[in-house]
């Protein structure tokens, strides 16, 4: 999966100390991520492809084991729940 992940248009991904963890801003409301969501997301800066992310989120957590398929099935949610876009 060579396909590059980025935020949908009017989405924003921020850490939120109130919350204590990463959420999602859209125009109707919030997501509230959690710990893996949030490290999955935070990677996605619209220019890494998903194996560069693997690759920068295995390096991250290293006794995780191999990421890459819960990575992509997670961006495919994401996909599906219209948070990012792939392209």
């Amino acid at each position: 999966m060579s396909q590059i992940p980025r935020f949908r248009r009017g989405f924003r991904f921020q850490w939120e100390p109130a919350q204590d963890c990463y959420v999602l801003l859209y125009p109707e409301g919030m997501v509230k991520l959690n710990g893996s969501a949030g490290a999955i997301l935070d990677q996605v800066d619209g220019q890494r492809d998903v194996e560069a992310i693997i690759a920068a989120l295995q390096q991250q957590f290293p006794d995780a084991g191999d990421l890459g398929a819960d990575v992509r099935a997670f961006l495919k949610d994401a996909e599906q729940q219209h948070w990012i876009e792939l392209s």
